[in-house]
């Protein structure tokens, strides 16, 4: 008699992110293996069956965004990390890492925003860069109030400390590294941060 084994929820979810991450479904087979052994045709059924990601995590209405960026130091070279949150929902929209601060950056980072929520108000902390960027797109910008600003403050210390640690624990060994392992992190980070996952 043959039993059947239920894949963990867990398992699906990453194999499922592995392939959005740009991993075939061989590859991503290939990445499972220390968990469990899956065929890449399993993979593909799990892709399949799943609703589509913006359904899944993107369920609830976004009212605005809280926008700010924090300067991380990973393998000794500075980087910025732009970070959207929603206040009322009290989750992240978006992290995003780039190597520099400017309003052609927040313009980028923005362009990201409204084509995955749409249009709302962007509050910032007043930097020239944010400003700019709202005005080029036709954005509504506003200067965070004390309890906007208490909220981003923490939230942006939260994944500043978590990146950093992850650096710490998990540094990059190639030569020449593009901190594309950093990148994916966010990536991860902002996933498990969703309160569906």
């Amino acid at each position: 008699m043959i039993f059947r084994e239920r894949t963990p929820i867990c398992i699906v979810l990453y194999g499922v992110y592995l392939v959005f991450e740009g991993l075939s479904f061989r590859a991503a087979s290939r990445a499972l293996e220390f968990f469990t052994r899956r065929s890449h045709v399993s993979i593909w059924r799990w892709v399949q069956a799943l609703p589509p990601l913006e359904r899944l995590f993107l369920a609830r209405r976004v009212r605005c965004f809280l926008v700010d960026e924090t300067m991380v130091k990973v393998r000794g070279v500075e980087g910025w990390v732009w970070v959207a949150y929603e206040p009322y929902q009290r989750r992240f929209l978006e992290l995003w890492f780039s190597w520099l601060r400017s309003s052609m950056t927040a313009e980028a980072f923005l362009r990201q925003l409204i084509k995955r929520y749409g249009r709302h108000p962007v509050y910032t902390d007043g930097a020239s860069w944010c400003p700019e960027a709202c005005r080029s797109l036709g954005l509504e910008h506003r200067l965070l109030n004390d309890e906007h600003r208490s909220l981003i403050e923490r939230a942006i210390q939260a994944v500043k400390d978590r990146t950093e640690a992850f650096d710490d624990n998990h540094p990059c060994r190639r030569s020449g590294c593009n901190l594309n392992h950093v990148k994916n992190w966010l990536r991860l980070f902002n996933l498990h941060q969703q309160s569906e996952y």
